[in-house]
């Protein structure tokens, strides 16, 4: 019997501290630990990611899967008992070491049926209730602390590093003759704070204004699950790599779309990526794939007429 660890790095530093010194303090002997790489959508499904697929595939009847919390694998109710039936199924023991869910039994089922425990399917439901309730509730002050600034006049995001009284002087002495060094120094900030204040003063802005092509904006296409599928086993760029992370899975019957917001560009790269789903090269192509793809294509392929 193996331990298998698993862990999804967060943006949050501190919450990726958290996650490693609870895990350490567990004490857990001999782990096999699979990470999933920073980025990974916490929206994502956790049977669609390829880490916990990976661990998925590697575990053996009377393994234990150990996190830190609930969390870091799931995060909705569906998402929870849709991982419980496949450990269950695999007779693979679930530990959690932080959290309301720590205290529960997980694995507790119906002598009989094999079903969750209706006490533990409740309690499941509740809480996992309970963090949306919170989580949703913290997006909400949020947005509505935003809405307070901007319509006090504040502007969120980073203050520039030169301070506003100081921006004309700057600009002055930068048209006076004084580097962009010299004045970096002169006001202990960075050269790229000083090129920021006198962005329209340098001698390439003209030309780089009027030469660069607009900029494309995002567009959201549904992409088929079998594409998706495909892709994320696929060496990607980091734009691609992030745009498919970032996509909203809907289910669909038996299988699923994945929403994916990017520039056309990206959307391009993608279906190129994908192209051996058509077969070719002595490589028989699958039809419910090669269908997918060019489903895929089709509405890449409209982008055009936009």
């Amino acid at each position: 019997m193996a331990n298998l660890v698993y862990k999804r790095v967060s943006t949050d530093q501190q919450s990726t501290d958290r996650q490693n010194l609870v895990l350490d303090e567990a004490g857990i002997e001999d782990p096999a630990v699979f990470e999933e790489p920073a980025g990974t959508s916490s929206r994502l499904h956790p049977l669609e990611r390829p880490k916990f697929a990976e661990l998925l595939a590697y575990a053996r009847p009377g393994d234990t899967v150990h996190i830190s919390e609930m969390y870091r694998l799931v995060r909705g109710t569906g998402h929870i008992l849709d991982v419980l039936d496949v450990l269950h199924r695999d007779q693979v023991a679930l530990r959690i070491h932080d959290g309301a869910f720590s205290a529960m039994d997980l694995t507790a089922r119906h002598p009989r049926t094999g079903e969750l425990l209706a006490t533990v399917k409740f309690m499941v439901q509740t809480l996992a209730a309970a963090g949306e309730l919170q989580r949703d509730l913290q997006r909400e002050l949020t947005y509505d602390g935003l809405r307070a600034a901007e319509a006090k006049g504040n502007k969120g995001g980073r203050r520039p590093a030169v301070a506003a009284a100081k921006t004309a002087d700057v600009r002055t002495a930068y048209l006076e003759g004084r580097s962009i060094a010299a004045l970096a120094r002169d006001h202990q900030v960075s050269r790229g704070a000083i090129r920021t204040a006198v962005a329209d003063l340098l001698p390439d802005h003209a030309a780089t204004t009027e030469d660069a092509p607009a900029p494309e904006l995002p567009v959201t296409l549904d992409m088929p699950g079998k594409v998706a599928d495909f892709l994320r086993t696929t060496e990607l760029e980091p734009a691609e790599r992030a745009a498919l992370d970032q996509g909203a899975t809907v289910r669909r019957g038996q299988g699923y779309t994945l929403r994916v917001t990017a520039a056309p560009a990206v959307h391009r790269q993608l279906l190129t990526r994908c192209q051996p789903l058509d077969g070719g090269q002595g490589t028989p192509a699958v039809p419910a794939q090669r269908k997918a793809r060019r489903e895929y294509e089709n509405r890449v392929s409209a982008l055009a007429s936009i």
